[in-house]
């Protein structure tokens, strides 16, 4: 937590200020730190930081969460020469820097008074700083400024049982409110706080079509950006899925905006979308498979616990391939070229004329196309479907899904409702879908003796999964196929339904 602090300001005893736990003497350093981003300042936008600090090398900061008035940030540390980042950091933040490069954009020499405190094991449990700042032009001061901040080391548990009295502690002693702005942002000034690189803006009445479309596609290209990061260190288990996601619901909507979108601009981009979404959910769909096989092992005979062990060894290397490939693809010139045009297309994508006309007169219908497809393919369905079949009734609710969503801000509350319907019909089908894929690996593992017998008690079990799910998915479809859903739907002909 950061807090104002006024040139009279003085910091107080802290000992004490805990049961159990006390403070060092103060320690006073002087800190040097050269601050790298792109031009345009596209880190600082996203809320990510890349510096110097003389002695103690190179640190990049990931976008900070939020949790009331407490900063919580990522925060990965590198060694390399001081003029010039290390590539190893470059990596993992080329999403946003792509084609760009980092050039020093702030320049801070920092007077630090630091107070370490300590448990009763003398374990450091936070860390009380007094820093006074000054932004350097040259050999000139441009500003100065002072704050405090209160950091909890992490992993001890106790974040809220320390910092809460601290900064109790603090404010009485006369230390201003809670201020979050990094230091390098109040250097910079305003062009830092500028929106990211690739944001949605809100919608006004009457907008059209054009504006709905740069929105829907601002927001997935974003979603992109922000996971990139978390995908290429792992520090974030859903951050593959949430890339996928962002990928996937671009080909929708350029599927489902089709009409009012140039077709040779979207169909290069769609294919390829089409190559990410697929090295992405390579390692995705393996990663929900040990996840869910995990699980389920937990249910088999204690005895049979090392044998199912062994057998899930083989999915886990198969994942460290997987994500070996991945991180390549990422690396490559083709996504960087990739994600270059979903920005341009994010900001300026290339539309029909007919785009400028009002979206609420527009956009609903293209939602209805989707929407037939999955009905008639229901209504085609055999008496026992095929898993196939199944799976591509899954396949065509996540489109309808999709087209409903990407439509709701000029189709209101019932398209949102009708996407929420169509997404329990998605998942309920999944579930079915990666319950098949299990009995698949399953079968296909090379083992013998007793990681064969526990393969197929696992068999068993995902076979009483699937037909759960074969029995759920016609009550999740009639819950979706009721007209009250429909009624933000212009009318369509029936006879189309085929």
């Amino acid at each position: 937590m950061k807090l104002g602090a006024g040139p009279a300001f003085h910091l107080p005893e802290l000992g004490g200020v805990v049961d159990g736990i006390t403070a060092d003497a103060p320690e006073t350093v002087r800190l040097e730190t050269v601050y790298y981003d792109t031009p345009d300042l596209r880190l600082a936008r996203w809320g990510v930081s890349l510096r110097r600090r003389a002695g103690e090398g190179w640190t990049l900061k990931l976008a900070p969460s939020r949790s009331g008035a407490l900063l919580e940030r990522d925060e990965l540390t590198f060694q390399g020469p001081g003029n010039k980042p290390p590539r190893a950091a470059l990596e993992v933040v080329r999403a946003y820097v792509r084609n760009s490069g980092l050039v020093p954009v702030a320049r801070l020499s920092t007077m630090r008074k630091r107070v370490r405190l300590s448990d009763a094991s003398g374990t450091r449990v936070a860390e009380v700083v007094d820093d006074e700042v000054s932004v350097r032009d040259g050999r000139r001061v441009a500003a100065r400024f002072r704050e405090i901040e209160v950091e909890v080391i992490g992993g001890n548990g106790a974040s809220d049982a320390v910092i809460d009295p601290l900064v109790t502690r603090l404010r009485g002693a006369g230390a201003g409110a809670p201020d979050l702005t990094p230091k390098h942002i109040r250097a910079i000034g305003p062009r830092a706080v500028e929106p990211p690189e690739v944001a949605s803006t809100p919608l006004v009445a009457g907008a059209a079509s054009m504006d709905v479309i740069k929105n829907a596609l601002a927001d997935s290209v974003a979603n992109l950006l922000h996971h990139d990061p978390l995908v290429r260190t792992g520090r974030d288990p859903e951050a593959v899925h949430q890339a996928r996601v962002a990928t996937r619901k671009l080909r929708s909507n350029l599927r489902t905006f089709g009409p009012l979108l140039d077709p040779e601009w979207t169909e290069p981009l769609r294919s390829e979308l089409g190559w990410l979404a697929g090295s992405l959910g390579a390692v995705r769909d393996r990663e929900v498979l040990l996840e869910r096989l995990q699980e389920s092992a937990k249910s088999l005979p204690a005895s049979d616990g090392r044998s199912a062990a062994a057998l899930l060894k083989l999915l886990e290397v198969e994942i460290d391939a997987l994500r070996r490939k991945l991180g390549e693809d990422l690396d490559s010139d083709r996504y960087i070229d990739l994600l270059e045009r979903l920005v341009l297309g994010a900001h300026e994508p290339r539309t029909m004329p007919d785009a400028d006309q009002a979206a609420a007169g527009q956009l609903p219908a293209l939602a209805t196309t989707p929407w037939r497809r999955l009905r008639s393919a229901v209504r085609n369905l055999p008496d026992s479907p095929t898993d196939p079949e199944l799976h591509r009734i899954r396949i065509l609710a996540k489109r309808a899904r999709y087209a409903a969503e990407a439509v709701a801000p000029v189709s209101g509350p019932d398209a949102a409702a009708f996407a929420r319907a169509a997404a329990k019909l998605q998942t309920v089908l999944g579930e079915h879908q990666d319950s098949v894929t299990a009995q698949a690996w399953l079968r296909g593992a090379r083992v013998t003796g007793r990681r064969a017998f526990v393969a197929g008690e696992l068999i068993a079990l995902e076979h009483i999964a699937a037909g759960k799910s074969r029995g759920d998915w016609p009550k999740a479809w009639k819950s979706l196929d009721r007209k009250k859903l429909r009624d933000w739907m212009p009318s369509t002909d029936p006879s189309k339904d085929g």
